[in-house]
């Protein structure tokens, strides 16, 4: 199954539990892994903490210190530095699902994260029953 993000940033980070769960659900399996996947080069998803926003901020920014936007790279267009920090976040998270439930931990959510934004974005949900 298929989700289609609308960013609305240059750089930010979208929480996706919910949509990911939702459609955990509407696959009918009750236990297993899911794979969430975005098949784009200048975005990632990463696993991350879910209840201060702020820390999303803080690890934005931490990542800009790592990979500025503002340095010359040898890279033909103008964003190096979000390839670079997909790059290093990954495109990928392995969840596994047991009574239908993600088996997150308390404070751990799903996150699309937008480093070439605004764009729309496909994140690709794969559920295998386990």
């Amino acid at each position: 199954m298929e989700l289609k993000i609308e960013t609305k940033h240059k750089s930010e980070m979208i929480e996706l539990t919910d949509m990911v769960h939702e459609a955990v659900i509407k696959k009918g399996i009750k236990s297993g892994i899911v794979t969430v996947f975005v098949p784009h080069t200048t975005a990632s998803i990463i696993l991350f903490e879910n209840i201060d926003p702020q820390l999303r901020r803080d690890f934005l920014e931490a990542l800009g210190r790592i990979a500025p936007a503002n340095l010359s790279y040898h890279h033909q267009g103008e964003n190096a530095a979000a390839h670079i920090k997909s790059a290093l976040c990954g495109a990928r998270v392995v969840v596994p699902m047991e009574n239908a439930k993600l088996q997150l931990g308390e404070w751990q959510g799903i996150f699309l994260c937008e480093f070439d934004g605004p764009r729309t974005r496909r994140v690709i949900i794969q559920v295998v029953n386990g």
